[in-house]
């Protein structure tokens, strides 16, 4: 388990996080409903055991997909922030974007996994068996589990390649547009093909009543949506400073003053978030859910520092707001501003939010004058 990401998972939807080849694995809070769902509906029937298995057969290939992309990142030097799973499958989260070259490889290496996991299957099932029953696979008859979940892995190749957001196949297109149109341009038209594919998924869904494929639909649609949103974000802070968007009207806390004293400054202000002194010097950060547990857990004459987060997210004021964005989201909600070790201001979500609303406010009257 990975502690110090539970606040992060509880933050974005996740439930709980784990380590896995040195990479946080999240899983999404629908992730495990859909697991719940599956193992119900495959427990009424009378080979529960065998559509358990298959379940976590596929998730496992999912997690390996996912796994495939984080390796081959890697390899140029591209650190994997985490891995998140979803119910129609999961996210490896970079510390930067890929060049478009270097996309099109981490692309395509998580359906390769599929691949390569269903050729071992179907030549495991042919040497165990002779040969594979295709319609038994198809139809899901049978004990034929390795043809199945074979199967399973090819349909999420398939899938995957796409040529839509946020599946594998949009991020190839997007790499191939933007050798010729730039990633803003390229990442709108893949996005674009996401939201039109998730709406006729959706539409189809709904005329032939296949609620499961109305499900993915939504996913697909929104996954479109957050990397059309992400790509704004990304044009909005390139290029500047932390410091421009950092709040540099706070108050922080002493490490002698009690958990009572920290919550009459959160009903006095507007922060959320406290810094914690000992004299000139940064010792640990605050926030309003520790602070509100603290409270229920040891009482209000606790001290600070006994509760206080000592791992907190430092960012440079120089430092480009863009990548400072990326840290942020793992870290939690709050970042300290730091020049060696003073404390210069914060940066919060709520007030980053803020800050890309009113640069796009301030761009579209620009570019309406």
């Amino acid at each position: 388990m990975e502690p110090r990401n539970q606040k992060t998972a509880a933050s974005n939807g996740g439930l709980f996080s784990l380590r896995v080849f040195g990479v946080p694995v999240r899983f999404h809070f629908t992730f495990v409903l859909f697991v719940i769902f599956l193992a119900v509906i495959g427990l009424e029937g009378p080979s529960g055991a065998q559509a358990a298995i298959y379940v976590l057969a596929l998730f496992g290939s999912v997690l390996l997909h996912e796994f495939g992309h984080s390796f081959v990142s890697r390899r140029y030097g591209i650190r994997t922030i985490e891995i998140v799973l979803f119910p129609i499958g999961g996210v490896a989260r970079l510390e930067r974007n890929p060049k478009p070259a270097e996309e099109l490889w981490i692309a395509l290496a998580g359906p390769a996994v599929n691949i390569v996991i269903a050729g071992v299957l179907i030549g495991l099932a042919a040497g165990l068996f002779g040969s594979l029953d295709w319609d038994q696979v198809f139809r899901r008859r049978g004990g034929n589990l390795l043809g199945q979940v074979a199967l399973g892995n090819i349909v999420l190749a398939l899938f995957n390649l796409l040529p839509a957001f946020p599946m594998d196949g949009g991020r190839v297109l997007r790499s191939m547009l933007a050798l010729k149109y730039g990633e803003s341009q390229a990442t709108e038209l893949a996005a674009k093909a996401g939201r039109i594919l998730a709406i006729g998924m959706g539409l189809y869904g709904l005329i032939s009543a296949n609620y499961m494929l109305i499900f993915i639909a939504f996913f697909v649609y929104l996954g479109a949506a957050q990397e059309s949103a992400a790509l704004m974000g990304r044009q909005l802070t390139q290029g500047v400073p932390v410091s421009a968007a950092m709040i540099t009207d706070f108050r922080t806390l002493s490490h002698g003053q009690t958990i009572r004293d920290a919550a009459n400054l959160l009903l006095a202000t507007s922060q959320q978030d406290f810094p914690v002194m000992s004299g000139s010097n940064v010792i640990g950060l605050l926030s309003r859910g520790t602070l509100l547990r603290a409270m229920a857990q040891e009482g209000p004459d606790s001290y600070v520092a006994g509760v206080m987060e000592r791992d907190f997210l430092r960012l440079d004021p120089r430092m480009d707001l863009s990548e400072a964005m990326l840290l942020l989201a793992q870290a939690g909600t709050c970042a300290l501003v730091m020049e060696g070790e003073e404390l210069r201001g914060l940066l919060t979500a709520e007030n980053l939010t803020e800050f890309l609303l009113l640069r796009r406010l301030d761009r579209t009257n620009v570019e309406r004058a």
